[in-house]
């Protein structure tokens, strides 16, 4: 869209469907599915509260079918908007590269410029039984038939985690299995409160799942941990185990380890002429970073200088409570920490003590803020902006004039006013 407004003639090869794997396969999924398990798990605070009778069940088959019509009606205005931008575009067809020689299928074309924005596909790991029916990943999911008694999920991270909570939400009984720490990236704090909003999900850390037992269909899983081999009993397995780019069409141009695609700054591949963007350069396989490598690598093509700056990208995860976190390179040494307000979205979770957190740090020395984090309803909304103000070099004083919305769940402009105040006292030396 971005060359077509540009004045360029661009065609847009796609063997599926437009929209790419957030749409079709990822973050829509995560917001359809979690969107329904908080409606239950509202609910099933509100009825142990006396408010109302009954907790709702889901019907998993109604739901993807659901599900499918709100995506195919996404994908519908993708298409008419970017076709209304002045790009043509081609379906059910195979885009590959030979160096700078440029095939649709088997025929090769002439093309100015290209841009190999292929994406990713899952990481697969190498365990004996992935051939069993009931073994999902992402992509495949939801082709399950219906909710599983019994699901095991083998992967720590973000993905591992939303799927964790949506299917106990469900009414599921949830194992992880995590090779190393479950959420070892996140802050502490953050990874403590993901942890409170998966009551009953059994997260088995440092553990290797060895083999997946069954005849024709899924029955356990064998896994090891330190204390030795153990079976999950299991209907269904999901492997939520990363990404790797998917780059096997793509040859004569430079590569990674992992078949991430090399780029620089400007998304310029080692083939003059060839930018690539999207999960196929690699980490860090986020939807935002994808749209802005794509503008960057677009621009370029048209003559306007521009790079790409990957400091300070907000991320988002999706459980009880949405949470987000954004950090810039150099970690400030001073955190602060404290319960995000009661508001809409969180209300009736005061009586259990558990309305979320907000976290910032800060340099001590002039205030200002290197890292942001929040776990409460509406966090995803706030994180872009902080983020953008900190790559700018926002202080906890520019707060001091701020005027809030209220009734809201952030608690970062109380923190941030709170760090003000005590770094205040601590120049003037007050006790």
């Amino acid at each position: 869209m971005r060359l077509a407004q540009g004045g360029r003639d661009v065609l847009l090869v796609e063997s599926r469907k437009i929209g790419g794997q957030c749409l079709h396969g990822r973050c829509m999924t995560v917001c359809a599915l979690a969107d329904v398990a908080r409606l239950i798990d509202h609910a099933r605070i509100q009825k142990a509260l006396g408010i109302v009778d009954a907790v709702p069940k889901v019907s998993y088959p109604a739901l993807i079918a659901r599900l499918h019509e709100v995506q195919e009606k996404i994908g519908s205005v993708l298409d008419e908007e970017t076709r209304r931008a002045g790009v043509e575009i081609r379906y059910g067809a195979e885009g590959r590269l030979d160096g700078r020689r440029v095939y649709i299928d088997d025929e090769e074309v002439r093309a100015d410029a290209v841009i190999a924005a292929t994406g990713s596909r899952p990481a697969v790991p190498d365990i004996p039984g992935l051939d069993r029916a009931g073994v999902y990943t992402y992509q495949t999911l939801q082709a399950m038939p219906d909710l599983p008694e019994r699901l095991v999920i083998v992967g720590g991270g973000v993905v591992a985690a939303e799927f964790a909570y949506i299917f106990r939400a469900f009414g599921s009984e949830v194992h992880i299995i995590a090779r190393s720490a479950f959420l070892k990236d996140l802050d502490q704090k953050l990874r403590a409160a993901a942890v409170r909003d998966l009551p009953g999900v059994q997260i088995r850390e440092h553990a290797r799942p060895v083999s997946i037992e069954g005849d024709d269909h899924v029955r356990s899983v064998t896994v090891r941990t330190a204390e030795g081999e153990i079976g999950i009993e299991a209907d269904a397995v999901l492997l939520a185990t990363g990404v790797v780019p998917r780059s096997g069409s793509l040859q004569g141009i430079r590569k990674g380890p992992i078949g991430e695609v090399i780029v620089d700054r400007r998304m310029r591949t080692s083939v003059e002429g060839v930018y690539a963007a999207g999960d196929v350069v690699g980490p860090p396989y986020l939807t935002p970073v994808a749209r802005r490598e794509g503008v960057v690598a677009a621009d370029n093509i048209l003559g306007r200088d521009t790079v790409m700056d990957y400091t300070a990208i907000p991320q988002s995860m999706s459980l009880r409570h949405e949470y987000a976190f954004a950090a810039l390179a150099d970690e400030a040494p001073l955190p602060l920490a404290a319960p995000a307000p009661a508001g809409a979205g969180s209300f009736w979770d005061v009586p259990s003590g558990w309305t979320g957190i907000g976290q910032i740090r800060i340099d001590p020395g002039d205030g200002r803020i290197f890292g942001v984090a929040a776990a409460a309803p509406g966090a995803s909304l706030l994180l872009p902006y902080l983020a953008y103000l900190m790559r700018r070099g926002i202080t906890v004083y520019d707060f001091d004039d701020i005027t809030e919305v209220h009734p809201s769940t952030d608690g970062v402009y109380w923190l941030a006013r709170y760090a003000a105040e005590t770094l205040r006292k601590r120049r003037d030396g007050a006790p």
